[in-house]
């Protein structure tokens, strides 16, 4: 594993540019296919892709961008393929927005390939034989098949585009949940910075009213996008399962996994846990 920031940024890159390629490749060559059927093992393919090369880096943190790249990837394509409208052109600025901005955040964090995301370095202590395989279906393949499931919306309305006042409030909604982790993030960074790690709690801005502020505004991007599909192609309105399941993750995955790490870090943190809701900026009072 590269221990130079430079380095591993350019193998990370490299490896998204041979994963969309693959997955290029493999939505042309199932062109009999339905759209959504295509990028479903079009996904797929890219993330045996990011799989793979994170086996020959001992590193799955590799994965981390995907959750932002894929969906910018998928959505300009989809609308490359079709004639430009208004609404289609307002929905990719949203999600281009919205990918930039998480990706951004990622690099910002991002030091080198000798460092792994700290849940998933817990997960390979406690199962090393098994970590192969975990790193496959659950910290990949799963979060690529939520993907896949939160922007199948997206696909679908991008085909039929459109503009009403939904499409509207669905946009006003996915723009204003990127807006919300871009303050989130900004808000703890910048406490980051001056508090030594492990020092201190966050307890400032949008912190003070939810415990996890940038998971609910993740949750509130997709349920825009859903929206916004909603507006023109009321038929498909099952595919709310993605944004159901992505919000399932969250609470029962994420969520508690970080409030464990908290607790383990933070002696108050038992104190702002009964408090402050974990999603909700409603406050609680104390128990």
């Amino acid at each position: 594993m590269s221990r130079s920031r430079r380095a591993s940024f350019i193998i990370v890159t490299a490896s998204y540019v041979v994963a969309t390629l693959v997955g290029v490749l493999v939505f042309l060559a199932a062109a009999s296919w339905p759209v959504l059927a295509r990028l479903g093992i079009a996904e797929a393919a890219a993330t045996i892709v990011i799989y793979l090369i994170s086996l020959i880096v001992r590193n799955a943190s590799v994965y981390d961008p995907y959750w932002s790249v894929a969906p910018i990837v998928v959505c300009v394509g989809v609308v490359a393929l079709r004639p430009l409208t208004v609404g289609a052109v307002l929905l990719v600025i949203v999600v281009t927005f919205w990918g930039v901005r998480l990706t951004a955040n990622w690099a910002a964090t991002f030091s080198n390939l000798t460092h792994q995301d700290w849940r998933y370095d817990l997960i390979q202590r406690r199962h090393p034989r098994l970590f192969p395989l975990i790193c496959l279906v659950g910290i990949m393949g799963f979060p690529s098949l939520v993907i896949y499931l939160v922007t199948a919306p997206a696909v679908v309305f991008l085909q039929a585009s459109g503009l009403t006042w939904i499409t509207v409030v669905g946009l006003i909604v996915s723009l204003g949940a990127t807006t919300m982790q871009l303050v989130a993030d900004r808000q703890l960074r910048r406490f980051r910075a001056s508090h030594a790690v492990g020092s201190g709690l966050i307890r400032e801005g949008l912190w003070r009213h939810s415990r996890h502020p940038n998971y609910l505004a993740e949750i509130l991007m997709w349920w825009g996008v859903w929206l916004v599909m909603m507006s023109t192609s009321p038929s498909w309105w099952f595919l709310a399962v993605g944004p159901a399941v992505n919000t399932a993750m969250f609470w029962f995955v994420s969520i508690p996994m970080a409030d464990n790490r908290n607790r383990e870090r933070h002696d108050d943190y038992d104190v702002y846990y009964a408090q402050t809701r974990a999603l909700l900026p409603f406050r609680r009072g104390c128990h």
